[in-house]
C-alpha cells in the first residue's frame, strides 16, 4: 500500500519540479510573479555612443510599471547583455539568453548586422523577436520571420521622407549622399532614389563602421560641388563628417537621418573631439541640421509624453542624458507592455505574437501609426521633418507616412493621443 501511494506522489513532485502542467511544459521566462525578457546591446564598442542609453531607459520604464503592480501581477525582468556591436558576440549572447536564461522573448536587440545574425535562430526556436533597434526592412517578413516584428520607421520609408523634403525644399540643387555601406545605408538610399531626381545626385560616398576618418569622402563631395549632403550615418560618423566639412571650409546644408542626428549625443562627441561647446548646450557645428523624428522629441515640453519620459528619467536614471535614445528606450518598452497586457493573464509566446498581429496598438509617443497585422510586421509608418536648434530637434510641418515601396509620401493628420495619466497603457 505504501509503495502504491509513494510512486504517484513522487511522480507528481517531479512534474511540478519540472514546471509541467497537464503534460505541457510551462512557458519559458514566465512565472507566477515575473516575466523575463532579454536583449543584446552595444554597451561598449564603436556603436555605444548614444545607443548604450536605450536599454537602461527601457529598464527604467519597466521598473516604473513594476512599481505600479506590473502586468497582470507579474514584474518584468529585463536582462540585457553587451555584444559590443559584434555579430559573433551577438550569437553567443542570444544563445545564452534563450538556452540558459530561458527568456520569454528577445526585445529591442540592437543593430542590423548584429540582429541579422540571430533573427533566424530566434524564429527557429519559436522565441518572440520583438522590436529590433534597427530600421531594416528585413524585419517585416512574416512568411520568413513570423516571430520578428520591426518597430522603428524603416530605412526605406525614412529615405523617402527625407528625400521628398529635400527635393521640394532645394529644387535644382546639387545633392550628395554619404552613407554607411551596409543594409542601413543602402536601404535608405533606395528610398531616396524613389523621390530624388537622379540628375540632382552628384556624389555617392560610403563609409565602413571601422573608419576613423571620412575626410577623403568629404573631399569628393567638395569636388562634386554639392549644395546639400544627405547623411545616413551613426552619430559618431555624423560627427566625423561634420568635422571634415568644417576642416575643408564646406558650407553645404547637412540633412541627417534620425538615428545619426541626436543633438545631445552629437554635441558630446564633438566636445570629446575638442570641438563644440560646453556641456548642456548644443554644439554650434550642428545648428540648423535638418533631420526627422518618428517619436515626440524632447524639445516638445508641452507634450504629456515628454513629461512622462522626463518623470521616469528623473526618478530612475537621473544621471543619464535625457535625449532621443532615452525616449526611444522608454517608447519601445511602452509598446512591449501593451503587447504583454494583450497576451492575457497567462501569456504564452504564441499569445504574445497573436496580440501584436491583431493590430490596434497605440503608437504611444510615436507620431504616426504602427503597422502590425498578420501580413505586416512593419512598425512605425512615417516621421516628421525637424531642425536642430540648441540641443533639441524642433519639428516642422506635419507628420508624413508612406510605404516601403514606391507609394507616395502623404501627410498624417490624425492628432496624437495624449499620454495616459497613469503612465501605463490601458489594457
Amino acid at each position: 500500500m505504501s509503495r502504491r501511494v509513494y510512486i504517484p506522489a513522487l511522480l507528481a513532485a517531479v512534474l511540478v519540479a519540472g514546471g509541467c502542467s497537464s503534460g505541457s511544459p510551462s512557458t519559458p521566462g514566465v512565472t507566477a510573479t515575473t516575466v523575463t525578457i532579454g536583449s543584446h546591446q552595444p554597451l561598449s564598442g564603436p556603436s555605444a555612443a548614444g545607443s548604450s542609453e536605450e536599454a537602461p531607459a527601457a529598464k527604467a520604464y519597466f521598473e516604473f510599471v513594476n512599481d505600479h503592480g506590473g502586468v497582470n501581477g507579474r514584474k518584468i525582468i529585463y536582462d540585457y547583455q553587451d555584444d559590443a556591436g559584434n555579430p559573433a558576440n551577438t550569437v553567443t549572447v542570444v544563445h545564452r539568453l534563450v538556452e540558459k536564461e530561458k527568456v520569454f522573448a528577445v526585445f529591442d536587440g540592437f543593430g542590423t548586422p548584429t540582429h541579422q545574425a540571430v533573427a533566424g535562430y530566434l524564429n527557429a526556436q519559436g522565441v518572440p523577436d520583438l522590436f529590433p533597434a534597427s530600421a531594416c526592412t528585413c524585419w517585416n517578413d512574416p512568411a520568413k520571420l513570423p516571430y520578428t516584428f520591426g518597430w522603428v520607421t524603416d530605412y526605406h520609408r525614412e529615405g523617402k521622407i527625407l528625400g521628398t523634403y529635400v527635393a521640394k525644399a532645394f529644387p535644382g540643387k546639387r545633392i550628395a549622399y554619404f552613407y554607411q555601406d551596409n543594409d542601413f545605408g543602402r536601404q535608405a538610399v533606395q528610398g531616396l532614389d524613389t523621390v530624388v531626381p537622379a540628375a540632382s545626385v552628384v556624389a555617392r560616398e560610403t563609409y565602413q563602421p571601422t573608419y576613423r576618418d571620412v575626410t577623403p569622402q568629404m573631399r569628393a563631395i567638395v569636388r562634386a560641388r554639392a549644395d546639400v549632403i544627405i547623411s545616413l550615418s551613426a552619430p559618431s560618423y555624423t560627427a566625423l563628417l561634420r568635422l571634415a566639412q568644417q576642416k575643408l571650409g564646406n558650407t553645404a546644408q547637412l540633412v541627417v537621418n534620425v538615428g545619426g542626428s541626436d543633438p545631445v549625443s552629437l554635441s558630446s562627441l564633438l566636445r570629446f573631439s575638442g570641438s563644440g561647446t560646453a556641456a548642456g548646450q548644443g554644439s554650434p557645428l550642428i545648428q540648423g541640421v535638418i533631420t526627422d523624428a518618428y517619436l515626440t522629441p524632447t524639445s516638445d515640453i508641452s507634450s504629456g509624453w515628454t513629461s512622462l519620459a522626463k518623470m521616469i528619467h528623473d526618478r530612475y536614471i537621473p544621471a543619464a542624458p535625457f535625449d532621443h535614445y532615452t525616449v526611444y528606450g522608454m517608447a519601445t518598452a511602452y509598446t512591449f507592455v501593451q503587447a504583454l497586457q494583450r497576451a492575457g493573464k497567462n501569456p504564452t509566446r504564441q499569445s504574445l505574437i497573436a496580440a501584436i498581429e491583431r493590430g490596434g496598438l497605440s503608437p504611444g509617443p510615436g507620431l504616426t501609426p504602427l503597422d502590425y497585422s498578420h501580413t505586416s510586421h512593419g512598425g512605425y509608418t512615417g516621421a516628421q521633418i525637424g531642425v536642430v536648434k540648441g540641443d533639441t530637434v524642433v519639428l516642422q510641418g506635419q507628420p508624413l507616412t508612406t510605404d516601403d515601396g514606391k507609394g507616395p509620401v502623404v501627410p498624417y493628420t490624425t492628432p496624437q493621443a495624449p499620454a495616459p495619466a497613469s503612465g501605463i497603457p490601458a489594457p
